[in-house]
């Protein structure tokens, strides 16, 4: 399997409005030879929880202005972890310390890491 021409889209719409809120560590992981929950990952991290909601705000926003609505949002109101998924895509803004935690990256590790380009 590959990523879909629409899950492109998003991620490239997607890391387009994280980079604008100065999100750091951008990861992108092509999870569709492995799962059946999603083509990819996007796993970023913020500083605090108010600029992780400013991410979440602006992705939002821009993949709507896409033509891409969200089918979920977990997490916005304590802003440590939040999961918004939409199409094929799930993205996941964390906080540093939640995302070292939960290792997303080392969870997934059997996925591809796609080239991130902002």
């Amino acid at each position: 399997m590959a990523v879909s021409a629409e899950a492109e889209k998003i991620i490239e719409t997607g890391i387009k409005a994280l980079s604008d809120k100065k999100a750091e560590d951008i990861k992108v992981i092509d999870i569709s030879d492995i799962s059946v929950i999603a083509d990819s990952l996007v796993i970023a991290s913020g500083n605090n929880a108010r600029q992780i909601q400013a991410m979440s705000d602006e992705l939002d926003d821009k993949l709507e202005h896409q033509g891409f609505r969200h089918y979920c949002i977990e997490g916005y109101e304590n802003a440590n972890w939040v999961l918004i998924g939409c199409g094929d895509v799930i993205f996941h803004l964390f906080d540093k310390e939640t995302r070292e935690f939960y290792d997303l990256e080392r969870l997934y590790r059997d996925g591809r890491i796609m080239e991130v380009v902002s």
